[in-house]
């Protein structure tokens, strides 16, 4: 077995609304985006769960912006995280549902992590920053 080809996967933390929600979409997208809804299940899974009350989280979440380096390449990017039905590539808007927006969900600044892409190559980000919207504009629960 190649032991390079295994990574340990950083921490993460989601909130519990976002949990629940994208358990619910990974468990509906099994069918039609089997790879990156195992993987978004797993990340899921293996998350720390934060309740919904606490201001500001420091780790990426839903309709955060987040600012990452694409390891591979040097190239750096923000995007904004979004469920499916709101993603808009060329407004920055990227879905969960991706192999880059599953990946990103829950990591805090700073931190690394390594996942194969659908191609079957092996990638890298790197979050440099996080921003969230006003509170104004949050989502309802």
């Amino acid at each position: 077995m190649n032991q390079e080809a295994k990574t340990e996967l950083p921490a993460i933390t989601l909130t519990a609304r976002d949990a629940n929600r994208l358990r619910h979409l990974a468990e509906a997208a099994m069918d039609k985006f089997p790879t990156t809804a195992d993987f978004l299940a797993r990340e899921i899974d293996r998350a720390k769960i934060q309740p919904n009350d606490q201001q500001m989280p420091a780790f990426v979440a839903m309709q955060s912006s987040v600012t990452f380096c694409d390891n591979t390449n040097g190239l750096s990017r923000t995007v904004t995280l979004v469920f499916p039905e709101d993603a808009d590539v060329e407004a920055g808007k990227i879905s969960v549902l991706t192999p880059i927006g599953a990946a990103l969900i829950g990591l805090s600044t700073g931190q690394t992590i390594a996942f194969q892409t659908p191609s079957g190559s092996l990638r890298s980000l790197t979050v440099t920053d996080i921003c969230w919207p006003s509170p104004q504009s949050a989502l309802p629960d």
